[in-house]
């Protein structure tokens, strides 16, 4: 992936991380019934690959984020 598309990825994930967690953050409304769909568990998911964007983010930019190679 080249700069513009991780920086479009990490854009993606943050505003479904930030979407996933104002949802799950909505109190239960008992007339509606159950929740379908596990918000939490959504967001840590977006949360998680944000994260990797920004090492692959990083790793764009020139910073080394592996071991060092022995020789």
């Amino acid at each position: 992936m080249d700069l513009t598309q991780t920086l479009a990825a990490s854009a993606l994930f943050l505003v479904l991380a930030i979407a996933c967690g104002w949802l799950g953050a909505r109190p239960i409304n008992v007339l509606k019934g159950p929740r379908m769909v596990p918000w939490r568990p959504l967001m840590m998911v977006c949360v998680v690959a944000l994260m990797l964007m920004m090492v692959h983010l990083a790793n764009l930019l020139g910073v080394q984020t592996g071991n060092q190679p022995r020789y």
